[in-house]
């Protein structure tokens, strides 16, 4: 069929398929000429002359931790079942080898590289935790006694020393941007992946922003073939510069499988200079209590936000109650950073430099209200700035002297105080009982509970929860926003409202 066509063709016109091919190439060359530089950049031709560069300032890193033999009574004692044959044999072949045991020791291989021609040496915390002796190995096969400047365990970072004794530079790379580099960027990984030192790799950033319980910071995820060995050492992009240190790799199996993780440079950057400045890395502290802002808490408030934390109790003297921060309000912007949900917050203010005054956006009772926060710094790192609920407890029949929405409602006194343990500072209506599958009930609401508040109004009495349910039932409001304390946590709960108030009774 092609021959019939290219004669049928060639009958008509010698000329066409020439023109055809022409008009070809010219609309191929307004596309390249159209296209963007970076768009149109493929895969490196090779790494070779980067790579060329880099390597000598990446180093490995060895461990030696002593274990110093263990006593026989530490041991549990006899290991052999009473009445077993021959126990007393293995015994005495048990108590024949403690008695030669001797200290063992322990070693250990990572990767890092030298940030600073002084000789400041990043790794993982990791890396060197617990180790008695730490030695760091250049390329050409050098060997340095270093000492540990900082760690901070929480990000997983460890700044080391090491020095010539003539005093001469080490080679060493420079820090880039991890903030510009995008999903898609071509990476570069040098490190010692189960002792093969100046192993390299090469991927591309699968994901940014990845949280992996680690503290304050968000990783970068890459494809590149990151395995054991290679903690601590850096990820380059096509500049040359660190915008990474390999970390933490997922894997089934311990071995690679195309997920690793990285902190990014600008938070290693910022760690590694607390730890040198302040010999540990000072955190942020706000003093609040915060939810994420979910879709039920938005339509409960009948507002259109999608995304933030909400308060749930501020601390008193704490930088939050003194910027004006109020139970109820719903930060979604911090400094200029958007607020996704209260692990973003939390981030967010721990990184803030202590002191540093940042505006704070909030939503308060349906508008944006803007505050001025000045940071402290958080004592205890392994903290978290979220308020944990609870809303266990045990369903009671007690009367109460309002019902809505299927629990039983009782003002605050010292029958109550001491009935359900409740603080002397805390005020609001006591929840003395919930109807099984009623509103309440399906909200998680228990005996024992205080609310604080319903849709951001303070609570004294009974009736003005009753008051705030029915008018925001006759404003055609499906549900009411209701602040609970129980046992020293607050939260705050969407609950459901019944379509008519004979319905609400009947519960």
């Amino acid at each position: 069929m092609s021959t019939y066509l290219t004669k049928t063709i060639d009958r008509r016109d010698s000329t066409r398929p020439l023109k055809a091919l022409m008009v070809a190439l010219l609309i191929t060359a307004m596309a390249m000429v159209s296209l963007d530089p970076v768009a149109a950049r493929g895969a490196p031709e090779s790494f070779a002359d980067l790579v060329e560069v880099l390597q000598p300032a990446v180093v490995n890193i060895s461990t030696v931790q002593r274990i110093e033999p263990q006593q026989r009574q530490q041991r549990g004692g006899r290991q052999v079942p009473e009445g077993l044959p021959f126990g007393d044999f293995f015994d005495q072949f048990r108590d024949r080898f403690q008695e030669d045991d001797e200290p063992r020791t322990a070693r250990s291989l990572g990767s890092g590289f030298i940030i600073d021609a002084s000789g400041i040496v990043i790794t993982n915390n990791h890396v060197i935790e617990e180790a008695d002796e730490i030695s760091v190995i250049l390329q050409d096969g050098e060997e340095f006694e270093a000492t540990v400047i900082g760690r901070d365990e929480l990000a997983d970072v460890a700044v080391l020393q090491i020095k010539h004794e003539n005093g001469s530079d080490f080679p060493f790379v420079k820090w880039g941007d991890s903030d510009a580099e995008r999903i898609g960027d071509w990476v570069v990984t040098i490190g010692n992946p189960f002792g093969l030192g100046g192993s390299v790799t090469a991927g591309i950033i699968s994901a940014r922003n990845r949280s992996i319980n680690r503290g304050d910071v968000e990783f970068i995820q890459s494809d590149a073939p990151i395995n054991r060995g290679n903690s601590g050492g850096p990820m380059f992009n096509m500049a040359g510069e660190v915008i990474g240190v390999n970390t933490a790799i997922f894997s089934p199996s311990g071995g690679n499988v195309g997920i690793g993780f990285a902190i990014p440079s600008n938070d290693a950057r910022r760690i590694v200079r607390e730890l040198q400045e302040h010999g540990k890395v000072r955190r942020g502290w706000l003093g609040v209590g915060i939810q994420p802002l979910t879709k039920e808490i938005a339509e409960s408030l009948g507002i259109e936000l999608k995304r933030g934390a909400m308060i749930t109790r501020v601390e008193p003297g704490s930088p939050a109650s003194e910027g004006g921060v109020e139970v109820g309000d719903i930060i979604f912007r911090w400094d200029g950073k958007e607020v996704t949900d209260s692990n973003s917050l939390s981030r967010l203010v721990k990184r803030t430099e202590i002191g540093q005054p940042v505006d704070v956006q909030v939503l308060r009772e349906g508008k944006a209200v803007t505050l001025q926060v000045k940071t402290g710094e958080l004592v205890n790192p392994e903290g978290s700035n979220e308020a944990s609920e609870d809303n266990g407890g045990e369903q009671e029949d007690r009367g109460g002297s309002e019902l809505v929405e299927g629990m039983e409602l009782s003002p605050m006194n010292d029958e109550n105080r001491n009935r359900y343990r409740i603080a002397d500072d805390v005020e609001g209506v006591v929840i003395t009982r919930v109807a099984r599958r009623s509103p309440a009930d399906r909200s998680g609401l228990r005996p024992g509970a205080v609310i604080l508040q319903v849709n951001q109004r303070a609570v004294t009495g009974p009736h003005e929860v009753l008051e705030i349910t029915e008018a925001a039932r006759e404003a055609g409001r499906t549900s009411v926003l209701v602040l609970i304390s129980l046992r020293g946590n607050t939260a705050h709960i969407p609950l459901r409202l019944l379509r008519e108030r004979e319905d609400r009774e009947e519960e």
